[in-house]
């Protein structure tokens, strides 16, 4: 895997935050679905294994819950590597602990902050880099994001088709999504404190009144969400390391 050659300059630092405190209630099964088992690894283990092999990016930190044992167990240490239990009742929530665990640990407002779904294992340091390339001039970051492929259909309470949805203009959200650490902390208080209705990072943002990049993405950056999501990444994950062996 050809990996950057240099380390991003000071006033550019990115760190990753990968929230892990979610219980993953669509997937059935005995454990969330950032810990079920791909190629003999939990998911959340290729996840934070695709930030840690590019170099720009200075700090990894995983969020899990307070009393969350397995994330230690299976997160191989690194240099770059934290486990933060500062798990929220909210995805906005947990972020925001760790926000704050980071600016413990060093970082700084000005510092970038890529936020990525832990369910989102097939993820690559390419796709990382472009996001990274794409929004580290820009005055409010941005995000991966998917056109809309599909006809989008409206459905009414019993399940039929309300109206059909225009889908120029439209896009599907993925992560990692990129803004300064302080402006991301700032907006998800705002945000939250507020009762505002915000379903990722970038809601927040634009809550605060911004416009955050959309940076095109990949249609294998998929969130594991349903039980065939599981077979759809380990058949992927199994084909990008049968073409390395």
């Amino acid at each position: 895997m050809q990996m950057s050659s240099y380390p991003p300059p000071r006033s550019a630092r990115c760190h990753a935050l990968i929230p892990s405190a979610g219980n993953g209630s669509r997937l059935p099964g005995d454990a969330p679905k950032q810990y079920r088992r791909l190629l003999g690894e939990a998911v959340v283990q290729h996840t934070v294994r695709a930030f840690l092999q590019t170099s720009h990016i200075a700090s990894v930190a995983v969020v899990v819950q307070a009393d969350d044992t397995v994330a230690a167990s299976c997160l191989a240490a690194d240099a770059r590597l934290s486990i933060l239990p500062l798990g929220g009742a909210s995805r906005a929530h947990s972020v925001l602990g760790g926000l704050d665990g980071l600016l413990q640990a060093g970082a700084v407002a000005d510092d970038w902050v890529l936020v990525h779904d832990a369910a989102r294992c097939c993820i690559t340091p390419e796709l990382i880099d472009r996001l990274i390339d794409a929004c580290v001039n820009d005055a409010t970051g941005g995000l991966l994001a998917l056109p809309l492929p599909d006809t989008l259909k409206a459905a009414d309470a019993a399940g039929r088709v309300a109206r059909t949805e225009p889908r120029e203009g439209r896009w599907l959200a993925q992560t990692p999504q990129m803004f300064r650490l302080g402006a991301l902390r700032d907006a998800l208080q705002a945000a939250l404190s507020g009762d505002a209705a915000i379903t990722d990072e970038a809601s927040a943002i634009e809550h605060a009144g911004a416009h955050p990049l959309l940076v095109t993405g990949a249609s294998w950056n998929f969130k594991i969400t349903y039980p065939q999501d599981l077979e759809l990444a380990q058949a992927l994950l199994a084909a990008r390391a049968g073409a390395k062996a």
